[in-house]
């Protein structure tokens, strides 16, 4: 006997014919058919439906007519069509227009707490085992909604259906256990994890008047969240279906969100630790298993009086945490905490209480951090460290064994020292230069505060504690670090020098002023300069060959070049730096730059003239060659340092500025008597470079790097001045220095070059403390030079010196430097007066960063030549004949 098919058309054109069969059977043959299709006379053109072959869209503005005839008029057609099995699970599509009547469902903006969440169209599983008025109540009902709704006729589709699609909503059939057990499906999906976040409805027949209510245990306890009472009517079901949404669908939605939550606690790396108001434990992070040494199931559900407490706290210090907590008010402060180990730690502890049912606090959140300053707490944070490169024990064994060997890799003292026969004096010569970091005999009174308050911090009540904490902040931030200026002896040598260097303030006699004017009509011996760096003299291009080392002589260059070193010199190392490449300016405008920088040095003075920058400029190209001080800084902060060695001393007039501020000379006046020539130094290269295009090496950087370079290059230069020389000491020393040693020398260490200083880089202020000591050291190494260039150097400097205070006497000023009088100086004892006040402590901090074995080693041969010659009470550069060594 023939049937009569059931056809529905879709909206988007699809059709789907089901083949009638008997009314009890909960399977139907599903045929797809697309493109053009002839329906009772009628002409339908439909979209393709490749997409959806197991699918039924099922979408419609109205509801369908009863289900009641279309069944009586099936059973009547005889049904004996082919029996196929249809999908086990169907969907009903509901995406497209409903009637003006019904809300349109669309993506909702949901706000919990700070987050903003997207909640999308709610998703329906209905579960039943044929198809009748119920389940078109809710097909309808979640087509009125605007919901995707999905059909399931068996267990076995429902489950996958569900684990595939993760539906909010669930309605199982429970009126009949003739085909399926309702509880057992629900008890199935229910054993999944993502069925914490759904609603699961049950539909139950309904009762006669005459009957009593069933109870809703047996159903809760099978893992339903509600019953729905029969009802086949399109609205009652709609009604259920929004009331569920707008109730438990909603709240589930925003727990479900607490997952983004969770794992960015689990990730974050400052410990948390979640507390309920009775202070049980309800959470923590790995980072503070980590930090406590527990795992989480020792510390879920357990007491915080339960754990074991550290006796370094103050006796009534968790009374005060608790009345200030209890009150609704955040705490934080230093905190001893117990490890699983048995350790203490000092911790930064900030707890934050959190408001919760009834408007009670029901909630402690507690964030920790180490506060490092005992060996427990740095020894704990090496642990971190280590973990954090070396995984846990599922990472490979090779790429742990890469992890632990990176130190080798390094170019430190100690790695070199493991492969050189002098290595123990070298190394025991390495840790005595760190050692006398930590008792630098120029410490300044901050630094001599910083310490005491340091040692009385460890036994402070916490109140205390944290006070000195904001203490310490300031001071390690503002500018306390100059020392009170004295000699370490009576020495008149070393207090001349001190005086005439640090002293800035004017000592001018009344009526008796100096005007100093610059002399501009520079004369320089004419030589061809290069077009490019491969254009150089063979003769000077010989000399060059060997400038990345500290031998290189300078003097050699000077002659050859006829007094013009830094215009070839720069090249080669700016072309080394790729300055270029960086300022995006021509080899030829840097060419031109040089040659306009050094025709504004004074060829006549027998120091301060561009043979000094040149031999400033190669001694920052030597330091930035070193690995640790590479590591430290940036492209920028490398061409800014290079920049700055070549301007620092540009126009100097072969005078101080003390001798500047007693003559009352216009640069004295224009910069108020501070920094004259340093501030003159930078003012006058950005007059020079920014004057004319053919020399603007800045042209075609933009403003911002500009700006930054700027800043830094300005920074540099005034950081020669000398005034200010134990303060920038003082600051690297506590700042690089003394953290950096500590690691280095602690038996846990474990670290590499390569960490420390990528931690210096995440700290801008400490790349700028160390550009500030590079170009100071470079400034005044000539100490550290071979022996004979530090004697040339001495000799230079000590005219230039002698020529102030003839001057001086000639034109009725205070004499700076009383004991650099030509006649009575003994350059030995100045010479060892300047090594033992200025360079000593300055160059063993930067040797203890930046490694110069062979710098230091020079020094000590050049104290050596000038303790030998005062001893021989020699007024001049080298020892008589007789005692020439």
């Amino acid at each position: 006997m023939g049937c009569a098919p059931s056809i529905h058309v879709s909206h988007s054109g699809v059709i789907y014919c089901r083949d009638s069969e008997e009314s009890n059977s909960p399977h139907q043959t599903t045929t797809i058919s697309q493109g053009t299709t002839t329906l009772h006379g009628l002409f339908v053109k439909t979209d393709a439906a490749d997409s959806i072959p197991s699918v039924l869209a099922y979408q419609s503005r109205q509801p369908p007519p009863s289900a009641g005839p279309r069944r009586k008029e099936r059973r009547e057609s005889g049904g004996a069509s082919a029996r196929s099995r249809t999908p086990h699970c169907c969907s009903v599509e509901a995406e497209t227009q409903t009637s003006s009547s019904s809300p349109k469902a669309s993506t909702t903006e949901v706000q919990v707490g700070p987050m903003r969440l997207t909640q999308h169209p709610v998703q329906v599983l209905l579960v039943f085992a044929k198809e009748d008025n119920q389940s078109n109540g809710f097909r309808w009902a979640c087509d009125r909604a605007g919901y995707r709704c999905h059909i399931a006729w068996t267990p076995e589709s429902a489950l996958e259906c569900f684990l595939d699609k993760h539906q909010e909503i669930i309605v199982i059939d429970h009126r009949n256990s003739k085909y399926f057990d309702a509880e057992d499906i629900c008890r199935s999906i229910r054993a999944t994890e993502p069925s914490q976040h759904t609603v699961i409805l049950a539909v139950v027949p309904r009762t006669s008047a005459d009957q009593e209510e069933t109870s809703v245990l047996p159903l809760l306890d099978a893992g339903f969240n509600r019953q729905f009472m029969e009802n086949s009517s399109v609205t009652a079901c709609y009604n259920e279906l929004v009331q569920i949404e707008h109730g438990e669908v909603r709240s589930q939605f925003k727990l479900r969100a607490c997952n983004a939550v969770f794992t960015a606690l689990d990730h974050c790396q400052e410990a948390v630790e979640i507390t309920n108001e009775d202070h049980v434990i309800q959470y923590v992070n790995p980072a503070f298993e980590q930090m406590m040494g527990y795992c989480k199931g020792e510390l879920i559900g357990k007491e915080l009086t339960e754990l074991p407490k550290s006796d370094k706290n103050a006796a009534d210090l968790l009374d005060n945490i608790n009345t200030f907590i209890k009150k609704g008010k955040e705490w934080q402060g230093v905190y001893y905490a117990r490890r699983k180990s048995g350790d203490s730690i000092q911790q930064h502890v900030k707890i934050t209480p959190v408001v919760g049912q009834g408007g009670q606090i029901r909630h402690f959140v507690s964030l920790k951090r180490l506060h490092c300053t005992n060996e427990n707490n740095k020894q704990l944070y090496k642990s971190h460290r280590e973990d954090k490169y070396t995984g846990d024990n599922s990472q490979s064994e090779s790429g742990s064994h890469k992890c632990k060997n990176r130190r080798k890799d390094s170019a430190d003292v100690k790695s070199i020292t493991s492969q050189s026969s002098d290595a123990p004096s070298l190394q025991t010569r390495r840790y005595s230069s760190m050692a006398r970091i930590h008792s630098m005999t120029i410490e300044a009174p901050i630094t001599k505060v910083i310490n005491i308050i340091n040692a009385a911090q460890e036994n402070s009540p916490i109140t205390v504690a944290e006070a000195l904490d904001r203490v310490l902040e300031i001071l390690r931030t503002t500018e306390l670090y100059s020392p009170q200026l004295g000699t370490k002896d009576e020495d008149p040598h070393t207090s001349d020098l001190v005086g005439g260097l640090m002293n800035d303030g004017l000592r001018r006699l009344s009526g008796n002023e100096y005007v100093f004017s610059k002399n501009m009509n520079l004369s320089h011996t004419h030589l061809p300069v290069p077009n490019t760096i491969n254009d150089v003299p063979p003769c000077i291009a010989q000399l060059l060959d060997n400038e990345e080392s500290w031998d290189f002589n300078i003097f050699e260059l000077e002659a050859v070049t006829n007094k013009r070193p830094l215009v070839y010199l720069g090249l080669k190392v700016f072309a080394r730096f790729g300055v270029s490449e960086f300022l995006n300016c021509s080899e030829a405008t840097l060419r031109a730059w040089l040659q306009v920088i050094e025709a504004n040095y004074h060829s006549s003075n027998s120091y301060h003239n561009s043979t000094h920058a040149a031999d400033v400029l190669h001694a920052t190209a030597f330091f930035l060659g070193k690995e640790r001080v590479k590591g430290s800084l940036d492209h920028l902060d490398e061409v800014a340092a290079l920049i700055a060695a070549t301007i620092h001393d540009v126009d100097h007039p072969g005078r101080t500025n003390s001798f500047l501020c007693n003559a009352g000379s216009e640069l004295a006046v224009l910069y108020n008597d501070t920094a004259v020539l340093e501030s003159h130094h930078t003012a006058l290269a950005f007059q020079l470079t920014t004057k004319d295009s053919k020399y603007n090496i800045f042209k075609n950087i933009d403003r911002n790097r500009y700006r930054t370079l700027r800043q830094a290059i300005i920074d540099m230069v005034l950081a020669t001045e000398m005034t200010k020389h134990f303060e920038h000491v003082n600051k690297f020393v506590n700042s690089i220095n003394k953290p950096m040693a500590s690691e280095e020398t602690s038996p846990h260490s474990e670290g590499s070059d390569t960490e420390c200083t990528a931690n210096i880089k995440n700290f801008p202020d400490n790349q700028t403390l160390i550009k500030r000591m590079m170009i100071k050291c470079a400034d005044v190494a000539n100490p550290c030079r071979p022996l004979e260039l530090c004697i040339e150097w001495a000799g230079r400097i000590s005219e230039e010196y002698f020529a102030q205070t003839d001057e001086e006497k000639r034109q009725g000023l205070p004499v700076v430097m009383p004991v650099f009088d030509r006649n009575t100086c003994s350059i030995p004892k100045s010479q060892i007066s300047f090594i033992d006040y200025f360079i000593t402590d300055m160059f063993d901090a930067w040797d203890a960063f930046a490694h110069l074995p062979v710098l230091m080693q020079h020094l000590a041969n050049n104290y050596k030549h000038w303790k030998t010659l005062d001893d021989l009470k020699c007024k001049s550069l080298r020892l008589p004949p007789d005692n020439n060594n």
